[in-house]
């Protein structure tokens, strides 16, 4: 009798149901998106979300105010999207990490244990915030710094170009080729052209306009589209950026980075443990290596799937376009088995294990 109790009450908290036990918690990986991330249709996005997290969005309100920047309320309420303005760097940052970090805090603390978090490009910053190493304030501080000293020295441009099909997989040869080129044409006379990102099934690639131009002429063109020019976007994470680097350095000091409260895990795919961090080194490898340097967003969810081993992992609005690099990455770090776009709808479908939070379908379950 004592044994069929037993068994049956550990069943009960599996299940998390019967007799109005907690349910067991999911453990989760955050991911925060970057810049290209708000667009048309997340116009409004934190008034539809947030109306709960006045204070929060008042005191971001307040920092850009002050800086006789527009706020991030009146970016998001605008009567329409404006390209030239809601993509620019010093407006586009600081209203993506409102929208990221307030969908951080909505996220449900009885439903999941937080075991890392980790974003794309400027997602690092909002990461960091998210992690406990920034405070919400000096979250805000760092990427709207960094977002406007980018806007206003603008140096560079960035591409995106996959090598994958429309099943996920590689296409033979597509990778290597596309490296060969960009390393071909960066060795010409007057020519940039550098890896940014490795962001799943695609290369983010940065340069100036000869260098970019002249990949546009040579490569082919793929799925209609592609290469494809980001607007407003300069070329980060190449030595384009040191002058911003080093502008960031001098306006950003040690006194903002703390003890994270979570793991990070950062573009290269290190860890930062809590607890355990050098802070002087994290802000150096944040406003250093960070801003000069290729990000491996890919290298960063294999890490985080393979050392971590989350349950799920939560992608933070605004938009959902993230999801779809997230989801390659995962896809070639081997999780769960799945080998492709079809395998991971399947076991999407079956169990959701990757939640965008831009996604209305999805946001409930985080």
């Amino acid at each position: 009798m004592l044994e069929t109790a037993f068994a049956g009450s550990v069943a009960e908290i599996a299940d998390g149901f019967g007799n109005g036990l907690p349910r067991m918690k999911q453990t989760a990986v955050i991911v925060a998106p970057g810049r290209g991330t708000y667009n048309r249709s997340e116009l409004g996005y934190l008034s539809r979300h947030h109306a709960d997290k006045t204070g929060l969005i008042a005191e971001f309100d307040a920092v850009r105010a002050a800086l006789g920047q527009a706020t991030v309320t009146d970016l998001d309420t605008a009567a329409r999207f404006s390209g030239p303005v809601h993509t620019r760097g010093d407006n586009a940052s600081a209203l993506i990490y409102a929208c990221s970090y307030a969908d951080f805090l909505s996220v449900d603390a009885d439903r999941y244990d937080i075991v890392g978090v980790t974003g794309n490009s400027m997602g690092w910053y909002t990461a960091l915030a998210c992690a406990g190493a920034l405070s919400p304030a000096g979250g805000l501080e760092v990427v709207n710094t960094m977002g406007t000293l980018m806007q206003e020295h603008l140096i560079g441009e960035q591409l995106i170009y996959p090598f994958v099909d429309g099943d996920w997989q590689e296409i033979p040869g597509a990778r290597s080729k596309t490296l060969s080129a960009v390393s071909e044409i960066n060795a010409r006379s007057g020519h940039v052209l550098a890896v940014s990102i490795d962001l799943g099934g695609m290369l983010v690639l940065a340069g100036d306009e000869a260098g970019l131009a002249a990949f546009e002429a040579e490569m082919p063109r793929v799925q209609d589209r592609f290469p494809m020019r980001l607007p407003n976007h300069a070329g980060f994470h190449t030595s384009l950026q040191e002058p911003v680097a080093a502008a960031g350095r001098a306006k950003l000091g040690a006194e903002l980075f703390r003890q994270p409260k979570h793991t990070l895990i950062d573009g290269r795919g290190a860890l930062w443990r809590p607890g355990a961090c050098d802070l002087e080194a994290l802000r150096s490898y944040t406003l250093g290596h960070q801003v000069v340097e290729p990000y491996d967003f890919t290298a960063a969810l294999r890490v985080a799937a393979r050392e971590l081993m989350p349950d799920v992992f939560i992608v933070l609005g605004p938009g959902a376009t993230l999801g779809g690099a997230t989801a390659q990455s995962l896809l070639m770090s081997g999780w769960r088995g799945i080998d492709s776009k079809s395998a991971f709808q399947s076991a999407q479908a079956e169990d959701l294990r990757m939640i965008s939070m831009g996604r209305e379908d999805q946001r409930a379950a985080a």
